[in-house]
């Protein structure tokens, strides 16, 4: 992760609140999580995150993405993609952070917005942007 991707220190009270701010899209990614562990999903706290590996190893159908960040929680395919996007989705967590339960809808829209001006609704989501430049990839 790049230095300017690296979250400012926070007192208790800061990341106590920020939780809460974004607790109802991580809510979404619990839920997400939750219905993995039938395949063996595997969680862990990384960064300030709850990253949960759905899968042991590698799927053999590609899945709509490798890793999808959900407030503070972190789903991706298996360990590997988890490691391999960490950077990227911590910022995701940061943008969490910062638009709160706003977060899904404003995520929505900016790629919607994109679509309709002919763009990649993924690829040239400001959100995406953001992260690609901040994590370096």
């Amino acid at each position: 992760m790049s230095a300017t991707a690296q979250p400012m220190p926070r007192s208790a009270f800061q990341r106590w609140a920020l939780r809460v701010w974004a607790m109802p899209t991580s809510l979404v990614g619990v839920l997400l999580g939750l219905a993995c562990l039938p395949f063996g999903a595997r969680a862990r706290w990384v960064g300030g995150a709850l990253e949960i590996a759905a899968l042991k190893q590698a799927p053999q159908r590609r899945w709509p993405f490798a890793a999808i960040t959900l407030g503070h929680v972190i789903v991706g395919t298996h360990a590997g993609e988890l490691e391999r996007l960490r950077a990227h989705e911590q910022v995701h967590v940061r943008q969490c952070e910062r638009w709160g339960p706003l977060f899904l809808p404003a995520y929505a829209l900016a790629g919607v917005w994109q679509w309709a001006r002919g763009r990649d609704a993924y690829w040239d989501n400001p959100f995406e942007v953001e992260a690609r430049r901040l994590s370096g990839g």
